[in-house]
């Protein structure tokens, strides 16, 4: 053989063991930085998940069995799977029934045989409305938008496994447009909250819920931003949105927006659209607001709701008028403070007018629906630090924040207000309870009687007169003049229709539905 062509084979199989050696050193140099990658990503990922245990604790929930889900599959495409199967069981179909008063038509023959001056009675008539809900608890608690049941005589719940159950509805609030419902029974398939802070623009989440009446439908989507605020009409609304663009329509209301791991993170609650269907743009509370709330209605009946006493300016109504103050404001990285409230739990920590809110408790507001995400979590007496920029110098203060009424008192549903106590004094009427023994001969589970009815109250008016017996107002069982004063506050308190239905009867007669409204003159 010749000695060169020995020499080149040498030199060949030496190359190749070389490139063997440094490619097995590559691959084990690799693997264990991606091992490291991984075990960071996992740390944090289980860091986020026992960031909502302060209110999933509330409905004794718990992220401890959490799983992360496959997000890519083998063929590189999202796989939503096991999300979707985590999540779907516990989004539930809601019905409503309202009853409504209508004018009845004037009758021409009125004008010849009656008197054509006389007001025409008002009609009921029923209107079915359907939305979605999420189970948030074993023992039944379900939080829905406010807008799905609001003026419900009736509320039905439909699981995913065509289970069907009356829910009673144990509080709601209009500002987040967030509800809390009940169902009696227990083991019922839940969802555990998920961090909604920790939420990134670009991740992938599915909305899952009953449009048009499509039971148990999923979507998917991307997270397109956050803490939208103005797109709900009224300045007293709560509005930090997460916008998403899965496919969201009516009868989603309520539903569930989870990420990948299946957790809870919002509730779909409104789209953007010229139609009134979907146009890629979807909004959704954020779970850390709407667990708040609910947490708030299961404990106290009523939201909590802290409040620094300060005054912003609208950009809106600034823009009409000031454009140039407008745009000097829009430019701003956070909230000027243009006054203060009668009473002001920022005042007296220090705060001025034109200070600007950069932050509390460190964590940024760089517009006012960050304020109202940040104040939304906390309760009247809770302490917060809050960081200011004064000219061109920041300035830290630590205010105890109050409720709307300067105090730290706990609100409670039944607090009676001025239109509240009108409209109980406007029925003109007493009541009194109806002992045991009687209501087992009537064969009622509840019941108050009116004992006495002034010629110039609502009852009257209605055909309402002494020995009626009321079961339901509202579809909420009544057994004391407490109880019904209770539902006229929320009746009276509704910014819309003021109607109560009462549902009763004279004894040894059919039983009556007579609707009643508050704000008629």
């Amino acid at each position: 053989m010749n000695t060169s062509n020995t020499k080149k084979g040498f030199t060949i199989v030496l190359v190749a063991i070389l490139s063997s050696v440094i490619t097995l050193l590559g691959y084990s140099v690799i693997n264990k930085k991606s091992d490291s990658v991984f075990s960071e990503n996992k740390t944090k990922r289980s860091a986020v998940t026992t960031d909502m245990r302060t209110y999933a604790d509330t409905f004794n929930q718990s992220n401890d069995n959490v799983t992360l889900a496959s997000v890519t599959a083998v063929g590189g495409y999202p796989d939503f799977t096991e999300a979707a199967e985590k999540s779907i069981n516990g989004v539930v179909h809601i019905r409503t029934t309202t009853t409504v008063n209508q004018q009845r038509q004037m009758n021409p023959f009125d004008f010849f045989f009656g008197n054509p001056s006389q007001q025409q009675p008002q009609q009921p008539r029923v209107q079915q409305g359907a939305g979605s809900g999420v189970i948030i608890s074993a023992d039944g608690y379900i939080i829905t938008n406010n807008h799905v049941i609001d003026r419900a005589n009736e509320v039905t719940v439909t699981l995913n496994d065509s289970r069907e159950f009356t829910a009673k509805v144990v509080g709601t609030d209009p500002s987040t447009d967030i509800a809390l419902l009940k169902i009696e029974g227990e083991n019922f398939p839940y969802l555990t909250f998920g961090n909604s802070d920790a939420l990134r623009v670009g991740e992938w989440v599915l909305a899952v819920g009953n449009p048009f009446n499509l039971t148990s439908t999923v979507t998917a989507g991307i997270v397109s931003a956050k803490n939208r605020g103005d797109i709900m009409p009224g300045r007293d609304n709560i509005q930090a949105f997460i916008q998403v663009d899965a496919a969201v329509n009516r009868g989603n209301s309520g539903g569930a927006l989870v990420n990948t791991r299946g957790e809870l993170v919002g509730i779909n609650t409104a789209i953007y659209s010229r139609t009134g269907e979907f146009a890629g743009l979807a909004f959704a509370v954020p779970i850390s607001i709407a667990g708040k709330v609910a947490s708030d209605l299961k404990e106290f009946g009523a939201v909590q709701r802290a409040v620094l006493g300060i005054n912003v300016e609208n950009i809106e109504l600034v823009r009409r008028d000031n454009p140039e103050r407008a745009r000097e404001l829009s430019q701003i990285n956070g909230v000027v403070v243009s006054g203060f409230a009668d009473r002001s739990t920022a005042k007296a920590a220090g705060i001025e007018e034109g200070d600007i809110i950069k932050s509390i408790n460190g964590e940024a507001i760089n517009n006012f629906p960050d304020l109202q995400r940040q104040l939304s979590r906390f309760r009247p007496g809770d302490r917060v630090v809050v960081a200011v920029e004064r000219n061109g110098n920041m300035h830290r203060f630590n205010v105890e924040l109050k409720n709307l009424e300067g105090t730290a008192d706990v609100t409670r549903p039944t607090d009676a207000t001025p239109q509240a106590t009108s409209a109980m004094q406007s029925l003109g009427a007493t009541f009194q309870p109806i002992p045991a023994e009687r209501r087992r001969q009537l064969g009622i589970s509840s019941g108050v009687q009116v004992t006495n009815v002034s010629n110039q109250g609502l009852f009257r008016r209605e055909g309402i007169n002494n020995g009626f017996i009321i079961m339901r107002i509202n579809n909420t069982p009544v057994n004391s003049e407490s109880d019904i004063a209770q539902v006229v506050a929320e009746a009276a308190n509704n910014t819309q229709d003021k109607v109560i239905l009462i549902a009763g009867f004279y004894p040894n007669s059919r039983t009556q539905y007579i609707a009643i409204d508050l704000g008629r003159e």
